[in-house]
């Protein structure tokens, strides 16, 4: 069995949560496609959370006491994780 290093999470535009993971980008891209969708796809690591990814990455240094409270962590995301934003089903 291959190990899933990596998952594509899709948003809809004004989601409180996700509404879809993906494991391979071009499933991701047809379902979106297919229902016209408005949102943002992005890929996450697994295994891992997008804090630690960003420090280990070095696109992102903790600068403040702030940067490593619980709740810091907890909403933390990072623009530089890839991500495609859609409008209509059609990427922009």
């Amino acid at each position: 069995m291959t190990e899933i290093s990596e998952v594509w999470i899709f948003n809809g535009a004004n989601a409180k949560f996700p509404s879809a993971v993906f494991v391979a980008r071009e499933d991701a891209f047809a379902w979106i496609k297919k229902l016209e969708l408005t949102g943002v796809l992005t890929k996450y690591p697994v295994g891992i959370s997008v804090y630690d990814w960003a420090i280990e990455s070095g696109n992102f240094k903790v600068k403040s006491e702030k940067g490593s409270t619980p709740e810091f962590i907890a909403n933390f995301s990072s623009a530089a994780q890839e991500h495609v934003h859609f409008e209509n089903g059609i990427f922009n």
